[in-house]
């Protein structure tokens, strides 16, 4: 593999004329690899940037988890082939479909998969100059990983967004990483907040989701090279840090640490310039008391959970191959605010999956209006090439997948504005994330980047910068949003 390269102001500039537009499509996770793909690229002499319009190259990274994501990550393809500049597909739906997608799509140059992330600089030089690159053929990457999560540590599969003490060549290291550890990371955005991938994979069967099979099964980051990018990230100005992967709840499996996570949690505490620390991806079934008491006593680590439900209905999540009920879950959300009341709870659920029945329906509105739920993406259900789910029999008619959808999606708005305008007159501590002509706009410690809604600042506005932190008072909400009249200064 090539080495690892820590971005610095010690950079060498890249040279004029050999420049690629990185586009990110999906998730917080394709972010990250978008930005360890930046740092080989400017490694191998590529100047990055995002506008296709002034790029040799445009490369894409794509997303496959959905119908939807799909069409869009063809879309941006496509709109890339316009440029005149050559395009390059990568990613997620790139790694699913390889020389299938390359075939039906004669505008991309190159569709490319994750084992080409190492050597990507020299893949996009090939077809700068015009030399034929093979596309990538797929595979199941499970399959690329020992059965046994202890033995996956020493295997040599690629994987994005690991990197091993052989990858490190003597380049700049980051602050306060290791000497033997380099940190694969150069960041495509500003701000005071950044995704850090823990793992990769998903060891989990769930009968609609294909992303095993191309993102391979569960293999932890050591502590070592996490708290190293942490380090980095706070050097450069990351005030909070949101911990990524396909499966949070899973850290550590294979290091032969029961409780790595909350180790991991402890060392990154110790950060100076991290504030906060926010989990994302939780697995219900896996959300041991013992992580939720480490979250609640770890200085810096925010009281919010981002709890995969996907349902409520014991027999639905069942054939979803799922654990968990109506019960089980209000229990865990009721555990959860005992220890902390205020914290800030989000899900997903798919409505019209097959075998579903209108009480299902009626239970998972149910399960809902009780749960009192911050924030809840509602999707449709539709068939996913290569998932379990495709050959269930119920299959419920398209019409009623989308009413349905809509039924539910209509009352987690109302829910989600309801949960919002509870939290009247609370004060809570807000990270500032945008300061323009027309206000400031924040984030409080219940609220995801991005997916969770944000909070107006209002009063002593005048000098706040991206990266403070206010105290202020919530005096009125908007559907998700909030509006909160700062009481302290920035910190």
């Amino acid at each position: 593999m090539s080495p690892a390269h820590s971005t610095s102001s010690q950079d060498a500039p890249a040279r004029e004329g050999k420049s690629v537009a990185l586009l990110t499509l999906g998730c917080a996770r394709n972010e990250t690899d978008s930005e360890e793909l930046a740092a080989r690229l400017a490694a191998g002499g590529w100047r990055i940037s995002d506008d296709g319009e002034d790029a040799d190259v445009v490369m894409v990274n794509t997303c496959g988890f959905i119908e939807q994501a799909k069409t869009e990550s063809i879309d941006v393809l496509l709109d890339a082939s316009s440029t005149g500049a050559k395009v390059v597909a990568t990613g997620c739906m790139a790694e699913r479909y390889g020389t299938e997608l390359a075939e039906s799509l004669p505008e991309a140059d190159a569709v490319l998969g994750f084992d080409h992330y190492p050597d990507m600089a020299a893949r996009l030089d090939d077809i700068l100059a015009g030399r034929a690159v093979a596309s990538h053929k797929p595979s199941d990457r499970r399959k690329l990983l020992p059965i046994s999560p202890a033995k996956r540590q020493a295997a040599a599969a690629v994987v994005p967004g690991h990197s091993r003490a052989a990858q490190a060549d003597g380049a700049a290291v980051a602050a306060g990483a290791p000497q033997h550890l380099a940190v694969l990371r150069k960041r495509l955005t500003d701000g005071p907040v950044a995704n850090l991938k823990l793992a990769s994979g998903c060891d989990r069967r769930c009968t609609f989701c294909a992303i095993p099979s191309f993102r391979g099964s569960f293999v932890s980051r050591t502590p070592e090279e996490i708290l190293a990018e942490a380090a980095w990230l706070a050097s450069e100005g990351v005030k909070e840090l949101n911990l990524v992967s396909e499966n949070t709840t899973s850290y550590g499996k294979d290091l032969a640490d029961p409780q790595a996570l909350e180790h991991l949690l402890e060392g990154m505490a110790a950060i100076d310039g991290i504030e906060w620390i926010r989990l994302s991806y939780l697995q219900p079934a896996e959300l041991r008391p013992s992580l939720i008491e480490a979250m609640h006593r770890t200085d810096k680590v925010v009281p919010y959970f981002d709890l995969s439900f996907q349902h409520s209905s014991a027999k639905v999540l069942r054939r979803m191959r799922r654990f968990g009920s109506t019960e089980n879950f209000l229990a865990l959300l009721a555990q959860i605010r005992d220890v902390a009341p205020l914290a800030g709870a989000r899900t997903n659920v798919i409505v019209g999956f097959p075998g579903e029945t209108e009480e299902d329906v009626e239970e998972l509105m149910g399960f809902l209006e009780e749960a009192r739920l911050d924030s809840t993406g509602v999707f449709a259900y539709s068939d996913e090439d290569g998932t379990e789910a495709v050959d269930l029999d119920g299959h419920v008619p398209e019409d009623e997948v989308q009413d349905r959808h809509t039924r539910v999606a209509m009352l987690v708005d109302e829910l989600v504005s309801q949960r919002a305008a509870d939290r009247l007159g609370e004060v809570m501590q807000v990270l500032v994330e945008s300061v323009e002509d027309d206000g400031v706009d924040g984030r409080g410690a219940h609220q995801a980047p991005e997916v969770d809604g944000t909070i107006a600042l209002v009063g002593e506005v005048e000098g706040l910068e991206p990266g403070d932190f206010v105290t202020a008072k919530v005096v009125d909400s908007n559907g998700v949003d909030l509006v909160a009249e700062i009481v302290e200064e920035a910190l």
